[in-house]
């Protein structure tokens, strides 16, 4: 009998969506990061165009945002909520089997549509290159149906309460289509063109897709991997969440606040005065329940600690709790006014965003996938402890290489810009403050590389242990497995 099926026979969940969006997780997060290095390597040697209009930077930066955000964390999220929806409320999803098959294959369209219209330039050309209308409009579909099966599966739960991990999935799930609507409502030039036009123009179009950009932050980067961490990281840990009551107060909090966050990205822009000193006052707000949730996540670990030794699984997710409370104290910091002069349109906000998405999000996602994929499959352990702890190195060396340089860039960067002589000119071209960016482009570019390099470690090791291969380790090894 095979492990799928053996499986499937012992399991009342549906599992094997929830399989298929591990693998689509650790397929697109290859192609992220592998796009991600080659546009880093881009802005550093830019013979790395390869002179076709297809791979320059300006067609791949969007891919590489796309794939790592929706492609990799979407799917990252599809795979987690789907577990942990079953298994909090003691149900299978809601809509059967068909239903669960639709929405795995239905959102895999959509990341590839979205990413061939980037590819040959047809987007709609906004600030965050969106995808023409017939892409929104499929992805809707597909998320009415995921909220349908999520929220149906709370419905017919067998367990009375519902577990804080599932209030963050569902906020995430309900805001992110309340977002997506808002934000791409247009009208096709033609039924069969993929050509449309905005509904909004100017300012009111701005400001829509800042409310869109800083809450697909909010919602989708942050309120769906807190989920991920209400679960795996007190399994992991085998200890209770630290205060339920603490969870309770940072869901309500961070969703109340979050949402009117977005003005403090158009600072000195035309957008009056009030919308921007709003958006920073609610921004700085959220350091509160930012780092409430960091607390509950890093005290969960309380009579637990030493498990970090041996554990390289729960050293991943802590890490990542540990980088989200970085992330929100350094987000809320660039947004008052006086800083975000400095630090907006400059690397820094680079090295700010990668360290939430590599940090935060990736590092959630690895603790979550290396618990996921045993059971999944129905194994006893993972192939290789060792090959854990060298993705974590690799990882964590990667993402340090990474952001330094762009902090030290990005305001050496702001202070070229704003430096004049004394009769007032500008004391550097433009050029000139390109070139000076260069070495820190390489240093870049090379820590992509090293943290690609450790999710080829994982994927090799995910793909031994489905086959329910086991390495033969050290004596240290042996321990380790058995308190993993």
């Amino acid at each position: 009998m095979s492990d799928t099926t053996l499986t499937a026979a012992v399991s009342p969940y549906n599992e094997r969506v929830v399989r298929q969006f591990t693998i689509a997780t650790l397929f697109w997060g290859i192609v992220a990061f592998l796009v991600g290095v080659v546009i880093a390597s881009q802005l550093a040697f830019p013979i790395f165009n390869f002179g076709l209009e297809w791979t320059t930077f300006g067609r791949l930066r969007p891919v590489h945002t796309s794939a790592a955000i929706f492609a990799f964390g979407g799917n990252a999220l599809f795979a987690t909520s789907l577990y942990v929806v079953q298994r909090t409320c003691r149900a299978r999803l809601f809509g059967g089997d068909g239903l669960a098959e639709f929405l795995f294959w239905g959102y895999q369209l959509f990341i590839v549509l979205a990413a061939s219209g980037y590819v040959l330039g047809i987007t709609e050309g906004r600030e965050y290159a969106e995808p023409e209308w017939y892409v929104d409009l499929w992805l809707t579909v597909v998320w009415v149906v995921y909220l349908l099966v999520f929220l149906g599966t709370l419905m017919k739960r067998k367990e009375p309460h519902i577990y804080v991990a599932n209030w963050f999935y569902l906020a995430f799930i309900v805001t992110v289509a309340v977002l997506h609507i808002g934000n791409n409502l247009s009208v096709p030039v033609s039924l069969l063109g993929t050509k449309s036009y905005s509904v909004f123009s100017g300012v009111q179009d701005a400001m829509l897709q800042w409310w869109y950009g800083h809450n697909a932050v909010g919602f989708f980067l942050t309120a769906g991997f807190l989920g991920i961490m209400y679960y795996f990281v007190p399994k992991q840990a085998n200890r209770p969440v630290y205060s339920y009551r603490l969870s309770v107060v940072h869901f309500w909090s961070l969703i109340f606040l979050y949402i009117w966050a977005g003005p403090h990205h158009l600072h000195y822009t035309a957008l009056p005065d009030w919308t921007q000193t709003l958006g920073m006052t609610f921004s700085v707000m959220l350091w509160m329940p930012s780092w409430g949730g960091m607390i509950n996540g890093l005290m969960t670990l309380s009579g637990a600690w030493d498990k970090l030794r041996t554990d390289p699984v729960l050293r991943f997710l802590v890490t990542s709790v540990g980088f989200y409370g970085m992330s929100t104290f350094e987000g809320p910091v660039m947004s008052i006014r006086s800083v975000n002069s400095l630090s907006h349109y400059t690397d820094w906000t680079i090295g700010h965003v990668h360290s939430g998405a590599l940090g935060w999000v990736a590092f959630v996602s690895f603790g979550a996938i290396y618990y996921l994929v045993p059971k999944l499959w129905n194994v006893a352990r993972v192939y290789s402890i060792r090959l854990i702890e060298w993705h974590f190195w690799l990882a964590t060396i990667g993402i340090v290489l990474y952001i330094t340089p762009m902090w030290i860039s990005g305001i050496m960067q702001g202070l070229m810009w704003r430096a004049y002589d004394d009769l007032g000119f500008l004391q550097f071209s433009f050029v000139e403050t390109v070139a000076a960016m260069h070495p820190y482009y390489v240093v870049r570019a090379l820590a992509g590389v090293l943290f690609l390099s450790g999710a080829i470690v994982m994927v090799y090791n995910m793909w031994r242990t489905a086959r329910g291969d086991v390495r033969t380790e050290t004596k240290l090894g042996a321990a380790v497995t058995a308190t993993a």
